[in-house]
């Protein structure tokens, strides 16, 4: 077991989840979530800030400050909290309160944009507020977690690798959009590999990052209601569309069968079942989804009945196994 002086210094990169006896395809989850920052966001955090440290942006006097709906915001408020550096965390009304709670136990300045952007969501907003406090202090450092080369490269130097040594011989790899950083550097890495799987993006309906129309969106995580800077389709076969009802069937179906994850991964397992559903016929593919994330922060979400019901009509025991009715959209064409 590795002995750590910083809590940014343990990354795990080798635990699968395998989903065989839950969905009858070979699909294992990787899980991101075990390390100090509950999440996969801990390793762009950290490549991001060593890459502003390195380049001498980061200096014993700056502020950090990122925009964030959560996780990011939890890992940075970590890494910045061992480096004696304070942190402005810009989120929105949709970030967890469990989440903003950890953010300010650990020391940041949680600041709150609740006046949507065009789109009707949050992420706009926040984008300009960051933008504005940067210019009227010198001291900020903007992280920029949408367009910093280090977020992808953290995947392209790590995660990807780590899936190529447990996997030789992978089929598909479903990876959730968001930033992009995570599908970018993974879908970068094995594009140079000889036989690449099929790279499938997954995102959340009423997000426009692959284009689509905005709309109302409840869940933090995946999604975006601006551009993706770093999205790059050319290193993607397929991007798949899911509905945040069926993010929250899969999860509690997830939870039924002991294994408390967060809303990212419900949406990502959701994506890759039905994908499965409708491509592996013969019940042939080896496949690798990425789970970004672990439940707790949901509790008084998407584990909430009470919320649950106030916005989603449905019934949140259903199983998470697609039907005709509402198998996700699915953009693109296979390799």
């Amino acid at each position: 077991m590795p002995v750590i002086s910083n809590p940014y210094e343990f990354v795990q990169d080798d635990l699968y989840v395998d989903l065989k006896p839950y969905i009858g395809h070979l699909l294992y989850l990787k899980c991101e979530g075990f390390n100090f920052a509950r999440s996969v966001k801990l390793k762009a955090a950290r490549e991001i800030v060593a890459s502003l440290e390195a380049n001498g942006a980061i200096t014993p006097g700056s502020v950090l400050i990122e925009s964030t709906s959560g996780n990011m915001g939890v890992a940075i408020a970590m890494i910045a909290a061992s480096k004696g550096l304070p942190f402005v965390c810009v989120t929105d009304p949709r970030c967890n309160p469990v989440t903003r709670r950890i953010i300010e136990v650990l020391g940041a300045d949680v600041r709150v944009v609740d006046e949507p952007d065009q789109n009707g969501g949050y992420l706009g907003s926040r984008l300009q507020y960051v933008r504005e406090a940067c210019a009227a202090d010198p001291r900020y450092v903007w992280l920029n977690q949408y367009a910093s080369p280090a977020n992808w490269q953290a995947h392209y130097r790590l995660t990807g690798p780590a899936i190529d040594r447990q996997f030789p011989d992978l089929s598909v790899l479903f990876i959730g959009g968001g930033t992009a950083g995570t599908l970018m550097g993974c879908a970068r890495y094995f594009r140079s590999r000889r036989h690449p799987p099929l790279i499938v993006a997954v995102d959340s309906v009423g997000s426009v990052a692959f284009g689509g129309p905005p709309g109302t969106r409840r869940i933090p995580g995946l999604g975006s209601g601006v551009p993706v800077p770093r999205l790059d389709t050319r290193y993607i076969d397929d991007v798949v569309m899911v509905a945040e009802a069926d993010t929250i069937r899969t999860c509690r179906k997830l939870a039924a069968h002991g294994f408390l994850f967060g809303g990212s991964t419900g949406t990502v397992v959701y994506a890759a079942t039905s994908w499965l559903g409708a491509h592996d016929r013969g019940r042939r593919l080896k496949a690798v989804a990425l789970a970004p994330d672990l439940g707790e922060p949901y509790l008084d979400s998407i584990y909430h009945d009470a919320w649950v019901q106030a916005h989603y009509p449905i019934d949140p025991g259903v199983a998470w196994e697609a039907t005709p009715e509402r198998a996700p959209t699915t953009v693109g064409a296979d390799r």
